[in-house]
């Protein structure tokens, strides 16, 4: 930490003395404000950006807004992308690159009810799962191929239940576990009145088919220019400054997110417990990714069965350029 302030401190005052104007810079969020996000929103209330001359417009997310395509079409300069999603985008032909990793660990999670018939993997053939589409599908596809059960609605498969940003089906019974996040959904499923006991959890990382979610990701173009790197290590090292304050005061930061929040859709209490279960995810890293978890992700969206995520491994998915820079 104290490196990191001793940085942003001299960056700042070599903007000073150099008269320079601020940089812009634009992230777009994968989802809305919460504090999934705290530690961007803690980097620009706190002045982190500031400190390091840049000048950071965070637009939010939302179940109509694809962080790749906002990137290609020009509407922003780095984005927050699950890299299943991103490899997929890649492979298609959007050459988007991670730069950096905030997230360690993944979130996601299958939650079921007991009542359903469902406490362990070998009772999901036969019952209706709920899972999120939109590119957040494909590490269910890849457990379920490793897992032998078929996606297909056969008696000996499970019906995928296209699930909306809700736990609506499991509570109304429509499904029998459906996708949540330690941070989010679970908790909505608690507040409206099944208890833990009440339920079977499945971590995608205990299960052995986690993948990398909130990254930060760049056109490959813009990497070839030593500026924009430049820009982007500035970005980087102030908004995990942020991330690492977010963390040592999860309910400050919980407040500036919902200062943030020009809806009026979120609630202390909710926020106050999200960014709690968030820091455990931001926890331990500087935001350089790991190559192994990178690695990890790969193989486990190569073997998603008769239709895979990506179809071969990437090649420049992924540098080191830009923490590099960061922390050097």
């Amino acid at each position: 930490m104290k490196t990191w302030i001793a940085l942003a401190g001299a960056s700042a005052l070599a903007l000073l003395a150099s008269g320079a104007s601020a940089e812009d810079v634009t992230l777009q969020l994968k989802w809305v404000t919460q504090a999934q996000f705290a530690g961007y929103y803690v980097a620009k209330d706190k002045g982190f950006y500031k400190d390091e001359g840049l000048d950071v417009t965070i637009k939010p997310g939302g179940p109509d807004v694809a962080p790749a395509q906002v990137i290609s079409g020009g509407g922003a300069d780095v984005v927050i992308d699950w890299m299943p999603s991103a490899l997929a985008a890649r492979e298609k032909g959007l050459p988007l690159v991670n730069i950096a990793q905030p997230f360690k660990r993944s979130g996601m999670m299958l939650t079921c009810r007991n009542d359903s018939g469902v406490t362990s993997t070998k009772d999901f053939p036969g019952h209706t799962l709920g899972v999120w589409f939109g590119g957040n599908e494909y590490p269910f596809l890849s457990w379920m191929s490793k897992l032998g059960i078929p996606t297909d609605g056969s008696p000996q498969g499970v019906t995928v239940l296209k699930q909306g940003f809700n736990v609506d089906p499991l509570l109304q019974k429509q499904a029998a576990c459906i996708s949540t996040m330690t941070y989010n959904e679970y908790w909505q499923v608690i507040d409206a009145g099944l208890k833990p006991e009440d339920l079977t959890v499945f971590k995608y990382e205990d299960e052995g088919v986690a993948t990398l979610e909130d990254g930060l990701y760049v056109l490959e173009d813009k990497l070839k220019d030593p500026a924009f790197v430049e820009t982007m290590a500035k970005f980087v090292r102030a908004s995990m400054k942020g991330w690492k304050w977010a963390e040592e005061n999860p309910d400050d930061a919980a407040m500036i997110v919902l200062d943030n929040d020009e809806t009026g859709a979120q609630t202390e209490k909710h926020q106050k417990r999200m960014m709690g279960e968030v820091a455990k995810l931001t926890a331990g890293t500087d935001g350089t990714l790991d190559p192994a978890d990178y690695d990890r992700t790969v193989e486990t969206l190569l073997t998603a069965g008769s239709d895979p995520v990506i179809t071969k491994k990437p090649e420049g998915a992924w540098t080191h350029a830009v923490t590099d820079a960061a922390f050097k």
